[in-house]
């Protein structure tokens, strides 16, 4: 893919994106707005994805093993 291309595909993602947002219609002061307030947004939610999903899911592996009953590997080391 050379650089024309590329750059014709990316104008082309910026038009759907304001078509489908609907911001093709706001001034520009109004589209710089809503940008970094959506930006901002997704930072947000991808930051926190980041730091307290795992955490999240340790947690629960840790509760649904003890559900399970299997037994912790220090308990197992101790036995054998």
């Amino acid at each position: 893919m050379n650089f024309k291309n590329l750059r014709e595909y990316l104008s082309w993602l910026y038009y759907q994106y304001l078509l489908i947002t609907g911001i093709y219609v706001l001034e520009p002061w109004e589209k710089s707005i809503f940008n970094s307030i959506l930006f901002s947004a997704i930072a947000m939610v991808i930051y926190t994805s980041y730091v307290f999903v795992p955490i999240h899911v340790r947690l629960a592996l840790e509760f649904f093993s003890k559900i399970i009953g299997s037994q912790p590997e220090s308990t197992v080391a101790l036995m054998n």
